[in-house]
């Protein structure tokens, strides 16, 4: 992203994860002075950040409907796991159903077991014992929830920064608009 947003206070703005932090402007005819862009070039290097800024929360968005849909997996497997292991030593079957496609759904007869497999992705599936398929959902599960709480900041952030170039560029065309009318004024007189 194109660094253009500096404050006339001189406060050095912070990242957090690669996405640039904006400056709040203070004084926009000290900001563009700094800047060296007239009015126009500075509003059009504003905008092009806020879609930058667009672009990235819609990505953000993304990873965060990604991991909220994968956790409730997670937990189900997690569940899944826990009631082979009760079961475990019963000499009972666990009879459950399982979704075969999207609304489409079977029943099982599970007899008692010692693994379980589990889907890795990219088509790769593993078998473990039932503790060691519980270490890993419980691993699994705290990774997820640590990355959405991670991206939830992330969010945060991001619409903070936005918030404060949309602010920026009201500032500018609010002063360009305050000078022509000066200019206006100074003509009349």
């Amino acid at each position: 992203m194109a660094a253009a947003s500096s404050s006339s206070s001189g406060v050095a703005a912070e990242e957090r994860r690669g996405i640039p932090a904006a400056a709040f402007v203070e004084d926009v005819e000290t900001y563009l002075t700094q800047s060296g862009l007239d009015v126009n070039a500075s509003l059009s290097v504003l905008q092009e950040r806020l879609q930058q800024y667009k672009i990235v929360e819609m990505k953000l968005l993304a990873q965060q409907r990604d991991l909220q849909a994968k956790i409730p997996d997670i937990e189900k497997c997690l569940d899944i796991v826990a009631a082979l292991q009760s079961k475990k030593g019963s000499g009972e079957p666990l009879i459950t159903d399982y979704e075969v496609s999207e609304g489409i759904y079977s029943r099982a007869r599970i007899e008692e077991t010692d693994s379980v497999c589990l889907w890795l992705g990219a088509n790769v599936m593993l078998e473990y014992s039932c503790d060691e398929a519980n270490a890993l959902l419980k691993k699994n599960l705290e990774n997820a929830k640590a990355s959405l709480a991670v991206l939830v900041a992330d969010l945060q952030f991001l619409r903070d920064q936005e918030t404060i170039t949309q602010v920026t560029i009201a500032r500018v065309y609010n002063w360009d608009v305050h000078q022509r009318r000066m200019k206006e004024a100074m003509k009349e007189s």
